[in-house]
């Protein structure tokens, strides 16, 4: 690691920590030349992600477009800000998971499963859009499927 002081080579490691709710490490270091301290974080780098769009064209992941999508479904529901910046970071890390390219019916059933966690008419919202719902019959039908896997409570005696 080269100093930003006096740009020497050599540094020792003072201080390791884990940073940034454990995906990053704090380094605190010090240059052997001029005893500058400074800190620096290892951070995994992903390859990057892109998205097959339906007409076959290939665009890179954009995690802004994923948050504009959950703001829009959310909008007037009582889900803050920082919840859609989980909810669109879990996308991320879900879709990850299938690759470095993800088609965007991957991408638009993960963030359905997100909202089906967090707000039913958030939910249905982006369902709304997401699968083209043209009538009335369509919400019907999506409320029948969300009844039957919503888990039910266990009367007990």
């Amino acid at each position: 690691m080269q100093c930003p002081s006096c740009r020497a080579d050599e540094c020792r490691v003072v201080d390791s920590r884990v940073a940034e709710e454990g995906t990053a490490i704090r380094r605190r270091r010090q240059c052997l030349a001029c005893s500058h301290r400074f800190t620096t974080f290892e951070r995994v780098d992903h390859a990057p992600l892109t998205v097959v769009k339906s007409s076959g064209d290939i665009e890179p992941f954009d995690r802004t477009k994923v948050v504009a999508g959950l703001a829009a479904a959310t909008k007037g529901r009582a889900v803050s800000a920082d919840t859609l910046e989980r909810m669109a970071t879990h996308v991320e890390d879900v879709v990850r998971l299938n690759g470095n390219e993800v088609s965007t019916a991957v991408v638009g059933l993960t963030v359905l499963d997100e909202l089906r966690g967090v707000d039913d008419v958030s939910y249905l919202r982006f369902a709304s859009v997401y699968k083209h719902f043209d009538a009335a019959a369509d919400f019907h039908r999506e409320l029948e499927l969300m009844e039957k896997s919503a888990p039910r409570a266990v009367a007990s005696d």
